[in-house]
């Protein structure tokens, strides 16, 4: 930054206004929790108005760091994932670190592959939903600044999200309006979340005395959402939960494509609250996670490793919260079948179709027990 004068500011005029050493200043700028409030204030407020801004490049040959963080999605066209992104941007921005983003498309070796290179390129990494196995993470966790979100692996923070809170929200708004005979369209095999979630279902079908039909596991795509909304025609549910938003809507085109009246013969919920939820017609009932949320909590665990004496370990537990749309209602007397009397309960359902997965469930897909314990 130049004076009107035409001269640059620098570092030194910096501290020679602030009344600090220059390594003052630049522990200001480089490891701010080595100063005290007070001190760091100041020279903060002397820098912006001076106009000085630290140059990276020196910066970077002082500290070792590039003031680069990343973060890998395993779906960049997933709209959860674009919520984490912004918020880890937003909060990446504020500490004058810049994001290198990158997808890995659900493909567990170019998750491992992606780290090991972006790793030489950034001070740390943030990764979403991990779909590696745990000692691979824990590996990599050992080698690298990495942070993860919705996923635990030992020696590495994770921001999780209440994916098992969210599901009994969903399930027990399902059960107050009436439904007994619930589908839930299962997400990616291996998925964290879509765990979490499954669990939580169908220990609720055995503890309130729900007929429970699973299809899956899915892709966790609009299209894989319209083959399980026939899939759950088929088993004669009244009421079905998607692993997420995407999946949701699907559903509802097919049905819409069906001629099934949505909630009027069957009532859909979905999981993360995307912004198309709500512009969905009728709109989507869904457990809303924090995503913004979950994105800055990553950035803040990632440059608390990056300070000098902070923990390996540690996590942020975030809440979701079910929001209530016109996509669920009151069950009718009849279920939302087609085809099969009101009486065939709902069997194991497979994902056999067009242009779908032929992947069967790691668990039997139909649960209608009672008692049982939440999990």
């Amino acid at each position: 930054m130049q004076r009107s004068g035409g001269t640059v500011v620098t570092i030194r005029d910096v501290a020679h206004e602030s009344g600090v050493s220059i390594s003052t200043v630049s522990r200001v700028f480089t490891m701010p929790g080595l100063v005290s409030d007070q001190t760091r204030e100041r020279v903060a407020a002397v820098a912006t108005r001076l106009g000085y801004h630290p140059n990276r490049a020196a910066r970077g040959l002082i500290t070792g760091r590039t003031g680069n963080l990343g973060v890998i999605v395993p779906d960049l066209g997933n709209p959860f994932f674009q919520g984490v992104l912004r918020g880890a941007q937003a909060r990446a921005s504020e500490t004058d670190h810049w994001v290198f983003l990158a997808d890995s498309q659900e493909d567990p070796r170019a998750e491992h592959e992606l780290i090991v290179q972006l790793a030489k390129q950034v001070d740390g990494i943030v990764l979403c939903s991990a779909r590696m196995a745990v000692p691979q993470l824990e590996e990599l966790a050992a080698a690298t600044r990495l942070v993860l979100v919705n996923r635990r692996a030992a020696g590495a923070p994770s921001v999780l999200m209440d994916d098992a809170g969210a599901a009994w929200q969903v399930v027990d708004h399902l059960i107050a309006l009436g439904h007994r005979r619930i589908g839930y369209a299962s997400g990616p095999r291996g998925s964290w979340s879509n765990v979490q979630r499954r669990r939580v279902i169908r220990a609720a079908a055995r503890k309130r005395g729900l007929e429970l039909a699973e299809f899956g596991p899915l892709p966790p795509t609009f299209d894989a959402g319209a083959h399980a909304a026939g899939l759950a025609l088929a088993a004669g549910v009244t009421a079905i939960i998607a692993y997420n938003d995407l999946m949701a809507i699907g559903m509802l085109s097919r049905f819409a494509d069906r001629g099934v009246p949505v909630p009027g013969q069957v009532s859909v919920a979905g999981f993360d609250d995307i912004e198309m939820a709500a512009m969905t017609s009728p709109a989507l009932t869904t457990a809303a996670m924090p995503k913004r949320e979950a994105g800055r909590a990553a950035v803040d665990l990632l440059l608390g490793l990056l300070t000098a004496g902070s923990p390996r370990a540690g996590t942020a537990e975030l809440a979701g919260q079910l929001v209530v749309r016109a996509s669920t209602a009151p069950r009718r007397a009849r279920p939302a079948s087609r085809g099969a009397p009101a009486s065939t309960a709902p069997r194991r359902a497979g994902t056999a179709g067009r242009g779908a997965p032929q992947q069967a469930p790691e668990e039997p897909a139909v649960a209608a027990h009672e008692g049982g314990n939440q999990t």
